[in-house]
């Protein structure tokens, strides 16, 4: 799917047609033959498109002639998600940067994108392409924060849950928080190395302009501080998750020794009944009231291990 988009009197209208400093869309449902269309009609070189449709892309930055494109990796939730999947995946947007539009492209409906779409970003004009190019980085780089936070309450929820059972539900999804969160640590640090990349080389022609530098140096700074963040979460959830197993591993231990303990009490019983029921003369053997001396014995003897291994706070 194809649309034009531009800003009149305030507000970001569909066209029927592009215009010089209109915002380009490309988003799926799409055919091979319409980025073809589109490499053509805009001069843009087809693996500009195509590339940012690989969904195992690395942000990136490329200049041809003219024409400048911009690949960066933005979070969006699972729709395929299974019990041990990730909740969130990352993949690419395309910003491709020609003389008279910009022109961006991915392979999944995008919630960055989608901002801009519904008009709910202030000051943003498709006409000033660096000025725009920047406000979609810096969206991107709050919808990481927003995730990371979202991630991090399920993760203390889990963790209150954890404490009241021990269900292989609750292990499963702090896995696909892990799972998440190491996607976020690989995508937040390549982002981070593109942005810093782009600001050495100038790559947005901002270096005179100090508004946009600023901005620019925030989002740098925004996206290492979001970069810090899933790596201390991750932090956290894997000592979480070693102190969950040494607490079940401990648990196991104790519950093993105290069911030791009650079969060597209830030995004692046994072992007095055995005797009795040997083929050889014993004491009381043919007296009447000789099984409740047996039984009193039997008890008073496991009573008294008890009483023992109480003692020695074994129990």
């Amino acid at each position: 799917m194809i649309r034009y988009y531009a800003k009149e009197e305030g507000k970001l209208k569909e066209l029927e047609e592009p215009e010089v400093s209109c915002w380009v869309n490309i988003s799926p449902p799409f055919s091979h033959e319409e980025l073809e269309e589109v490499a053509m009609q805009f001069d843009v070189p087809l693996d500009f498109l195509t590339d940012s449709l690989d969904i195992d892309e690395r942000s990136r930055y490329e200049r041809e002639d003219d024409v400048r494109l911009i690949v960066v990796n933005t979070p969006i939730l699972n729709e395929a998600e299974e019990e041990n999947d990730a909740i969130y995946i990352t993949v690419p947007i395309g910003i491709i940067i020609t003389i008279e539009h910009v022109i961006t492209i991915t392979s999944y409906e995008n919630p960055v994108l989608q901002l801009f779409l519904d008009d709910k970003v202030k000051n943003f004009t498709p006409a000033d392409d660096s000025s725009f190019v920047l406000q979609i980085m810096e969206q991107n780089v709050y919808r990481f924060l927003t995730c990371l936070k979202k991630l991090n309450l399920k993760r203390n929820l889990i963790e209150q849950e954890l404490y009241d059972s021990s269900r292989n539900k609750e292990l499963k999804q702090l896995l696909s928080i892990e799972k998440s969160l190491v996607y976020f640590v690989n995508t937040l640090s390549a982002n981070e190395l593109l942005k810093m990349k782009m600001k050495r080389t100038d790559f947005l022609h901002i270096r005179d302009d100090e508004d946009k530098s600023d901005l620019f140096e925030d989002i740098i700074i925004d996206n290492s501080q979001a970069l810090e963040m899933a790596n201390v979460y991750t932090n956290i959830l894997n000592g979480t998750m070693d102190a969950y197993g040494s607490i079940i591993s401990n648990n196991l231990n104790i519950t093993i020794r105290r069911l030791t303990l009650i079969t060597i009490i209830l030995m004692v019983p046994t072992l007095v009944a055995s005797f009795y029921g040997m083929n050889v003369p014993l004491p009381l053997e043919g007296k009447g009231y000789a099984i409740y001396i047996i039984v009193a014995l039997s008890v008073g003897m496991s009573l008294l291990v008890a009483w023992y291994f109480q003692r020695k706070r074994l129990f």
